[in-house]
């Protein structure tokens, strides 16, 4: 098969496509395309081991530089696309450079949401999505000081946790009852909660951020509480998809850039996969934007299978994982927002399954720290359907397999 296959974003997603073009066979041009000066890296390292100092830099690439040409894929890294015209078959540079695709895939990503507050464009106040971001922030953990994290959600905590590795002055402010409201409930939240109180970060809840004091440098944050000192602030709040170019070439567009199960657009010349896209999902009859590693490892391979004609059902369980101080968690499943009607736990307090039900059957489960059950049972009880005895569940003597 010849042709030229464009990839826009040169993220883990369209790093793992391009590798998948090749491995099928294809033997037209391969053209990657990424805004940010670097080679395609994982982003998991970012608020984890390299942020941490204990990953190298050169760890977090997926391929190195030899392995891009010996495949004869064109990485065009510090580019960006700026328009997409369907109807010729082309993409626009930034440079204004046009270049014609027969497919195209966009990896496109996101970004972090940022708070519009007063104050936001101050020295000191750090964002994390980029291994530049990451970068800087190591830098200024290391020198110590009061770091002020605006948000209890994962990016928010793993980044905690950091600073209280390098030593520092931790406060971490949530306007939601509990960490990782939005995403796990207040159940197993209160167990993070715990967690970082353990570790001696002030975790302030209920609480907003209102603004940041300074003058070029960040000083305090403002909340609605009262002021808080801060040397470092770091904001993680989410991230927002990038579908503007999508969106301007008249692709539909929700919450990301929507694809079917074969994560295809309307335009059956065009793909879409990893942060940017919401993928339909039979098992839930609807569509869902996954933002995790898992989804640019996995999506990747199947969005370049599927660029080649081949069927392709992407219908994998969400999976994310996380790491915190001495605490390691794999979490899969998905449900919407109090889509669950109870939280059923087995284990010990630090080393314990959680799992959501809805209707008596498991929609979801995480493990911390029980790598020797891990979460292979937890997938088979999601994906069976089957109803489940919440006592048998709960009871480690009984094995996960044995629960109905």
């Amino acid at each position: 098969m010849t042709g030229t296959y464009v990839v826009v974003g040169a993220g883990l997603a369209g790093a793992k496509a391009v590798e998948m073009l090749r491995a099928e066979g294809f033997t037209g041009r391969v053209v990657l395309i990424g805004a940010e000066p670097d080679l395609p890296y994982e982003r998991p390292p970012l608020s984890k081991g390299y942020l941490l100092g204990q990953d190298d830099r050169a760890s977090v690439f997926v391929h190195d530089e030899k392995w891009y040409a010996e495949q004869d894929i064109e990485v065009r890294t510090g580019q960006r696309v700026t328009a997409l015209d369907r109807a010729a078959h082309e993409v626009e540079l930034d440079g204004g450079e046009r270049l014609g695709y027969t497919k195209l895939l966009l990896a496109t990503g996101s970004s972090p949401r940022r708070l519009r507050v007063p104050g936001n464009d101050l020295d000191g106040v750090h964002y994390l999505r980029r291994l530049s971001h990451a970068d800087r922030l190591r830098e200024a953990l290391a020198a110590g000081g009061r770091v002020v994290v605006a948000g209890a959600g994962w990016i928010g905590l793993e980044t905690a946790a950091a600073a209280r590795h390098y030593g520092c002055e931790v406060t971490v402010v949530e306007p939601s009852p509990s960490p990782l409201h939005a995403a796990l409930g207040p159940e197993v939240g209160e167990y993070f909660a715990k967690l970082h109180r353990g570790h001696g970060v002030d975790l302030r809840l209920g609480v907003g951020v209102t603004g940041f004091a300074g003058d070029k440098e960040v000083t305090a944050v403002r909340t609605d509480a009262g002021e808080i000192p801060a040397d470092v602030v770091i904001v993680g709040i989410g991230a927002r998809p990038e579908t503007q170019l999508a969106a301007d070439a008249g692709l539909a567009v929700d919450d990301g850039i929507c694809v079917d199960a074969g994560l295809r657009t309307e335009d059956p010349d065009i793909f879409a996969v990893g942060d940017v896209a919401s993928v339909w999902h039979e098992r839930y009859e609807r569509r869902i934007r996954v933002e995790h590693w898992a989804a640019a490892t996995n999506g990747g391979p199947a969005a370049a299978r599927a660029m080649l004609g081949q069927e392709v059902v992407h219908d994998e369980l969400p999976y994310f994982f996380s790491d915190q101080y001495d605490a390691g968690m794999e979490f899969t499943g998905w449900f919407p927002p109090g889509g669950y009607d109870r939280v059923v736990t087995r284990g010990e307090p630090d080393a314990f399954h959680a799992f959501w039900l809805s209707g008596g059957r498991v929609v979801a489960g995480l493990h911390v720290n029980r790598w020797d059950e891990g979460l292979d049972a937890v997938r088979q009880l999601i994906l069976s359907g089957q109803t489940v005895d919440p006592d048998r569940l709960a009871d480690p003597s009984r094995p996960l397999d044995a629960t109905a």
